[in-house]
């Protein structure tokens, strides 16, 4: 009887593993019929070993090895893979054909993953990246679901990348400024130049970490190209600072991206906001037009039609004293502006916000149940600065076709949903996180415009519109800058308030506000 167990068991591993191995070698026959892609896992974390798990089951890719930056992870095996450094990456390429890396390191900022792919992508690589596993899951093929992170999957339209032309030769061979260098706008706008071919970027900053930061990534992803990166700390308030720039620097293109934008703080600091973003809008424009720039871009905001509050305020006023300067240079500089809404995961925006109220596990603050906000991403906002800059002919307000508006209730609804997590409601008392309604802030709107008149023309390119607005006098203008002039001086907020409520249009009601003690 026991003769007869151990026969039984031995032909029974026999044939099991006569069959495995006829699997194998029927996979290997099939899979020597297909074009397969050898990649490598850049990142040894949770999203990389996952990743490679899943790829297993891929027959189109084999993983060959991961690559992490992580000393202490190098060398070691995962998976039945290898831990390699980043300086092994070219001999990997060489050695077993690499055609392809992807990038499992959702935590990284798009900086980050930006120069990365810039050095792969040299390497002669092509370079795909992954947010987190749990979006590698569908019935779409694995491979083709691996593509670059992007804020905009929440926006419910096409992405206006592809959209927009590149704008020509505008900036090509340029000395170019870009203010506020080192914030979202402003550092998007210096790595979509680097493509452009300018003969110079000036990086006009006022904080130095970020002029710091944005420095350093310039000089990394600069490849081959022989631009000349300069870094300049200061205030766009110093018109002596401002007028060496311009001169030494030979400038011919400004894009005017630094000002206060965080709504709450102006409200609560309004002179200083009114000095930064109207009367160093004036002393920047007036420097640039005496130095015979050709081009002058100022990146206005929708919060600055008919606003509510002292932001939007001092952006449509600086809209003005642009609008004033291109009727009084004569051909000699061109001034212009482009307006648009939000922009996804820029510093302060609602996106991060609910990003870390959601890792905290709530609940997720909404100001309104009903607010509403137009939305575009850093990299569109950024292209339409240069696009829409390269159409200007002198006191052009540009706004971008954005779609329609979002609620931004629906926006927290589904990055709830995308962490994995469900809303805690009336309708549903069990779920992981609350939606909180707190009540709108002071000045803040529940639904954003983008024109203040009625009418709109169209450019070259069909998402973006002319706005046909009215401009103030050149006395009018000269007067409201002097009279917010004297009230930024004496520190007066009603006096402030009062040249809003006279000259911004629909600002009327900030008359009415009496100036409230500063926490």
């Amino acid at each position: 009887m026991r003769c007869f167990i151990n026969f039984a068991l031995v032909y029974f591993l026999i044939s099991v593993t006569a069959r495995m191995g006829m699997l194998q070698l029927l996979l290997g026959i099939y899979r020597r019929g297909q074009d397969q892609s050898r990649v490598l896992i850049y990142g040894a974390g949770a999203t990389g070993r996952q990743l490679a798990a899943a790829l297993r089951t891929d027959e189109t890719v084999f993983p060959i090895a991961f690559i992490d930056d992580n000393t202490n992870t190098q060398g070691t095996i995962i998976q039945g893979l290898t831990v390699y450094g980043p300086m092994a990456i070219p001999a990997l390429i060489k050695t077993h054909a690499i055609d392809r890396v992807l990038l499992a390191m959702p935590s990284a900022p798009r900086p980050r993953q930006a120069q990365l792919s810039r050095k792969l992508e040299d390497m002669g690589v092509e370079v795909q990246a992954v947010p987190s596993f749990a979006q590698l899951t569908g019935r779409m093929p694995l491979v083709d679901q691996l593509q670059p992170v992007v804020p905009g999957r929440f926006l419910g339209r096409e992405a206006l990348d592809a959209a927009l032309p590149d704008s020509g030769t505008t900036y090509a061979g340029r000395s170019i400024l870009i203010t506020g260098a080192g914030g979202s706008i402003g550092s998007e706008l210096c790595r979509q130049l680097l493509g452009r071919a300018p003969a110079k970027v000036v990086l006009f900053e006022i904080s130095e970490l970020a002029l710091y930061t944005i420095d350093m990534e310039l000089r990394a992803l600069l490849r081959k190209q022989k631009i000349e990166i300069i870094p300049v700390l200061g205030s766009i308030t110093d018109a002596a600072l401002l007028a060496r720039v311009m001169a030494q620097h030979k400038i011919q293109v400004v894009l005017h991206a630094a000002a206060y934008k965080h709504v709450p703080l102006v409200e609560k600091n309004p002179i200083v906001g009114m000095s930064n973003n109207v009367l160093g809008t004036q002393t920047l424009a007036m420097a640039a037009g005496a130095a015979g720039v050709e081009r002058f871009i100022l990146i206005s905001s929708d919060k600055a039609v008919r606003p509510q509050n002292m932001m939007g305020a001092s952006k449509r006023m600086a809209e003005l004293v642009v609008q004033d300067l291109a009727s009084r240079s004569k051909g000699r500089t061109v001034f212009t502006m482009v307006r648009f809404g939000n922009v996804m995961g820029s510093s302060g925006s609602v996106i991060p916000l609910f990003q870390d109220q959601i890792a905290k596990g709530g609940p997720v603050t909404l100001t309104h149940r009903e607010v509403t906000r137009f939305f575009m991403t850093i990299p569109e906002a950024a292209k339409l600065v240069l696009v829409a800059g390269s159409f200007a002919s002198g006191g052009d307000v540009f706004v971008l076709d954005m779609g329609d508006p979002i609620p931004i209730y629906d926006l927290a609804r589904q990055m709830i949903s995308a962490a994995g997590y469900a809303v805690r409601d009336d309708t549903n008392p069990d779920g992981d996180i609350e939606i909180k309604i707190t009540g709108l802030r002071p000045g803040e709107k529940i639904h954003e415009e983008l024109l203040i008149g009625e009418g709109q023309l169209t450019t070259p390119h069909p998402k973006i519109l002319q706005a046909n607005e009215a401009a103030l006098s050149q006395i009018e203008v000269a007067s409201a800058l002097k009279s917010l002039r004297r009230a930024i001086e004496a520190a007066d907020e009603p006096a402030l308030r009062a040249v809003v409520a006279r000259w911004v249009e629909g600002g009327a009601h900030f008359a009415l506000q009496d100036a409230k003690p500063k926490a």
